[in-house]
């Protein structure tokens, strides 16, 4: 799945426990692991509200969008000419 949850990160910056920071957001540690594990099929933003409350962050610090096979995908700097060929501009 394109979308990576790094909330381990963050407790690891806070120095905090999974089963503290469940507490604290109320909700189930098990719930949380999923959470945490990217196995979430989705995240209600009360939730994504009270995690970024509880560890003092927004919400881009826990979610992020990484491509699927991003080696494929043209970088942003990159130009694709009309019959597809990608390169850098200027070259």
């Amino acid at each position: 799945m394109p979308i990576v949850v790094d909330i381990d990160v963050m407790l690891a910056r806070r120095k905090m426990s999974v089963g503290e920071l469940a507490d604290r957001v109320g909700i189930t540690p098990a719930n949380l692991a999923v959470l945490k594990n990217g196995r979430a099929k989705a995240v209600r933003f009360s939730t994504l509200s009270a995690l970024c409350e509880v560890l003092m962050c927004q919400p881009g610090d826990l979610l992020r969008w990484e491509a699927e096979g991003a080696e494929d995908v043209p970088d942003a700097g990159d130009a694709v000419d009309a019959d597809g060929t990608v390169g850098v501009p200027g070259e």
